[in-house]
């Protein structure tokens, strides 16, 4: 039987919210063996004197659990 697990990750950009959540990805890769897929949950920005300074993307990734258990 296949089991998906899925964990919430906050990525950040200085430029916008589509590399924010791909930092996510890709910072999660580092640790996160065979990611099969991402859902963005929410879209925020820091905000200093009236302009974006920081962008940042709520994501949940999503890998198979090993078969092969203990």
């Amino acid at each position: 039987m296949a089991i998906t697990k899925i964990v919430e990750l906050v990525g950040e950009s200085k430029d916008n919210w589509r590399d924010a959540a791909a930092n996510a990805v890709k910072e999660a890769n580092k640790t996160i063996d065979e990611i099969t897929g991402v859902e963005i949950l929410n879209l925020t920005a820091d905000v200093k004197d009236g302009e974006i300074i920081e962008y940042k993307a709520n994501v949940q990734v999503a890998f198979p659990v090993r078969e092969q258990r203990k």
